[in-house]
């Protein structure tokens, strides 16, 4: 199991995502302004690992609060979530996992005044939203299995697999894992990803570690290689879902399902129902984050751009609801209208709900 990000007595532990795949390192983070920091700097990343990351920094934040009252540790808590909620705007997990950690505080505080006991309720709450993200994952991983055919080539974007997650399935790639657990043949193309190369770098490095077939191609080869009938079906994770079904997800997603419609290449969408956001009609209201321009006209320290040159970095773009065959979730398969099905997967109660 790839441990992206793990709770110790020390700090959370986190594998620096930045490095891979040449360097395996793992950070310790003793603070919840280093772990604030490693989610903006994309140590970590991914909707559900940064919901995750922020949870516990919430906890560890908590833990080391030194107020001695409730109402100090409620006032500490408030400012550290604001602190997470200003990292990064797109993956709503993120704002998932701070409502249930003010959530967990506000029940604690009607059943004790003991802040050491509420402290620890917030650390549970934090590791049990790890272990269910695990659970989350199988579960998707099992319903997506489903509509992947034996001997089938699966084209991916972007990483949604074990270092996107709690880390051990993934969301698009537990949809992968979930056909190779069923005893199915599959094999994936994996985009490169630009410009921060999650493709290249984090999807292939763990599908290699999991001897499952994957061939990288430059974003710009994805039309090629559908037309060549190399490509039977796509599946990519997502940051946020709206209530219609249209899907934030890393640069570069829409363009893979406009070209997946022209060839008939059934376009899926894989995330746990912690990314839908009911709340938010449409992609249109749908944040999207615009990063350092750094990070298109250098990889690490080499130079690619010429100096002075105007750069845009938007990190994710919006798929429209029409361009996607089903949205697997942990709580089943989601198909049009979305409006639909989307609601009634999240008014469901999952098996691995607390």
């Amino acid at each position: 199991m790839i441990k992206t990000v793990e709770w110790t007595n020390e700090g959370v532990r986190m594998l620096d995502q930045r490095l891979l795949p040449t360097e395996e390192k793992y950070l310790m983070l003793r603070s919840y302004e280093e772990i604030a920091d490693a989610i903006k700097k994309m140590v970590v990343r991914g909707a559900p690992a940064i919901g995750i990351s922020a949870a516990m920094g919430l906890a560890l934040g908590a833990s080391q609060s030194v107020g001695t009252s409730v109402a100090d540790l409620e006032y500490d808590f408030k400012f550290i979530c604001k602190v997470m909620e200003a990292t990064r705007p797109t993956a709503v997990n993120l704002f998932w996992a701070i409502e249930r950690m003010r959530g967990a505080l506000q029940k604690a505080k009607t059943e004790t005044h003991d802040v050491e006991e509420i402290k620890q309720r917030l650390i549970s709450e934090a590791q049990a939203i790890f272990n269910e993200d695990i659970a989350s994952n199988r579960a998707l991983g099992k319903f997506g299995g489903e509509l992947i055919a034996d001997g089938a080539t699966v084209l991916t974007h972007c990483n949604a697999g074990a270092l996107a997650t709690a880390g051990d399935y993934g969301t698009a790639l537990g949809v992968v894992r979930g056909a190779i657990d069923a005893g199915k043949r599959v094999a994936v193309i994996a985009d490169e990803t630009r410009p921060f190369l999650q493709g290249s770098r984090l999807t292939a490095w763990e599908l290699a570690k999991d001897n499952i077939p994957v061939t990288v191609i430059t974003d710009n080869m994805a039309g090629h290689v559908m037309k060549q009938g190399k490509v039977d079906c796509v599946v990519v994770g997502a940051d946020r879902i709206a209530a219609n079904g249209d899907t934030a997800n890393k640069i570069g997603t829409y363009m893979v399902a406009v070209l997946a419609r022209q060839h008939n290449i059934p376009f899926y969408v894989a995330a746990p129902i912690s990314t839908v956001d009911l709340a938010t009609a449409s992609g249109e209201q749908i944040p999207i984050e615009e990063r350092n321009a750094k990070e298109v006209t250098h990889i690490r320290d080499q130079q690619l751009t010429p100096d002075g040159v105007a750069v845009r970095n938007f990190a994710f773009d919006v798929t429209p609801n029409e361009l996607i065959a089903a949205i697997i979730t942990d709580r089943g398969v989601a198909r049009p209208p979305y409006t639909e099905s989307l609601r009634s997967l999240a008014t469901t109660r999952s098996a691995h709900a607390p």
